[in-house]
């Protein structure tokens, strides 16, 4: 197989597909690497990991990953194994729910749900276990709420899964030193990253995770069909269904590079392969409409995996980063083999599910600027997202709104951008500029809400009609200025 001298030099090639399953390394050959995790522990009779609906929401498929969290301290990630390709496991450690027991010893987290009787028809159990497992050596303390936010149970209820969570929690800040450290404590303690350019090639198909920037650009360029795989949250369902064939996948998890997020001068510039988990505690504090966002962005699983370049490339109407980044006039760095150019958000959607990506280009990095508007004393901003669920559905409308207000309470900077009622992700901003020079009073809000409610022409379907999102489209608006204290 014909391959530029710069990939050769990175041996990438590989007819063997390794990783380790609970404590054993596995070795395959002649499989498909687009086949999910999900699907090769059915295959291979591990049973304990459930297939719910395979597209990430019900948290059934859940399993422990070993990675590093936002400071770069090993530790245990949970994911839907239903939306991961088995490629992408290569190298790395997995953890399902057959090996937590030690012979007639429960592991904690097992007997917390035991004790507590948080299982009742038992499908959902394994997932429910594996995100608690994955919490209770990535806690600091205490575990987290929304550490099973992306597991549904429909039988028990969760109140009962909660106190086991909060017995948990309470072994987590007053543990027993009598108790010896545990064999996955000890597995974290000797993680090493993998660090090596890895290619998997079937008879039928190829799957490369390069860990540079430039090869993965020559792998692209020698392969311009090639699908590009960030989290893989959304190509994902692709998979889980089998509704496409993908021959060669390029994965960028494994390039530094793609993993930065760093504060500059006037911005921070993020990534575009840094998981939203880690942003969402990496930047914290620092865009309160990101945020808050992050916060309804699907469940742990999914942030776990989830990218905001793969947010982006996928230019679904309704993701729910596009309105905040367009409310924050963010600008997308892409990178080919000709070099480097930044494009403002606002100008990257052209169309549905279209972007002005190129052949051969990816994207590096997403900056967010940290500056004011000139004679700006305060700055109002927000997000806000509707769906039939908390967390984990789709939005019916995701909105995001920055406003800046000089000395004298006037406007003298407007976004307001939306997704969910049109092709793209989009800005109102005929009434943008219009708001310019009016004072921020609950008048100047009410006044512009008729224009707002027609200033967008959404679909009608399941989730809500097209009458309902022009309402949320001026009401959320009111609603933004209300939250921000306006009276």
């Amino acid at each position: 197989m014909p391959m530029t001298d710069a990939v050769q030099s990175h041996n990438l090639e590989s007819q063997i597909l390794e990783f380790t399953l609970n404590g054993q390394t596995v070795r395959l050959s002649a499989v498909s690497p687009t086949m999910t995790l999900l699907q090769y522990l059915q295959q291979s009779g591990r049973s304990g990991t459930k297939e719910g609906c395979g597209d990430g929401d019900c948290g059934a498929c859940t399993v422990a990953v070993m990675g590093q969290d936002a400071q770069g301290k090993p530790t245990y990630h949970a994911i839907n194994s239903c939306l991961i390709p088995i490629g992408a496991i290569a190298g790395r450690t997995v953890i399902t729910v057959e090996s937590l027991a030690e012979a007639e010893r429960l592991h904690p987290v097992q007997a917390a749900m035991v004790e507590t009787g948080g299982s009742q028809c038992g499908y959902c159990t394994p997932g429910f276990i594996m995100s608690l497992f994955a919490a209770y050596y990535g806690a600091d303390g205490a575990i987290p709420d929304e550490t099973v936010e992306g597991n549904l149970c429909r039988c028990t209820g969760y109140l009962p899964i909660r106190r086991a969570a909060q017995q948990l929690s309470q072994q987590l800040t007053q543990p027993d030193p009598a108790t010896p450290r545990d064999r996955f404590s000890a597995q974290l303690a000797n993680y090493a990253a993998p660090r090596n350019d890895f290619a998997y090639i079937s008879p039928t198909e190829r799957f490369y995770r390069p860990t540079q920037l430039q090869t993965a650009l020559e792998l692209l360029h020698q392969y311009p069909d090639a699908v590009v795989l960030a989290g893989g949250t959304d190509l994902g369902l692709d998979l889980s269904h089998r509704r496409r064939s993908f021959p060669t996948i390029i994965a960028l998890e494994a390039i530094p590079e793609l993993q930065e997020i760093q504060q500059l001068e006037n911005s921070f510039s993020i990534g575009a392969s840094v998981s939203l988990s880690h942003l969402k505690t990496k930047l914290h504090g620092y865009f309160p409409s990101l945020d808050e966002m992050l916060v309804w962005f699907a469940a742990q699983q999914v942030r776990n995996r989830a990218t905001m370049g793969g947010n982006l490339a996928t230019a679904s109407p309704i993701g729910d980063l596009p309105p905040v980044l367009l409310a924050l006039d963010a600008i997308v760095e892409l990178v080919s083999l000709d070099g480097v150019r930044r494009v403002p958000i606002a100008e990257f959607f052209t169309g549905y599910r279209k972007t002005v990506l190129q052949p051969g280009e990816l994207i590096r990095s997403i900056e967010i600027p940290t500056t004011l508007t000139p004679e700006t004393t305060q700055r109002h901003s927000q997000s806000y997202k509707i769906g039939k669920r908390g967390t984990d559905d789709i939005s019916i409308v995701a909105a995001a709104f920055t406003i800046d207000l000089d000395a004298h309470n006037t406007i003298v900077h407007a976004r307001l951008a939306y997704g969910g009622v049109a092709a793209t992700p989009i800005r109102a901003i005929a009434i943008e500029q219009d708001l310019i020079g009016q004072p921020w009073t609950r008048e100047t809000v009410r006044a512009c809400k008729p224009r707002l409610h027609d200033c967008f022409t959404p679909l009608s379907d399941l989730r809500g009609s097209a009458h309902y999102r022009k309402t949320l489209v001026a009401n959320l608006f009111e609603k933004f200025f209300i939250d921000m204290g306006g009276r």
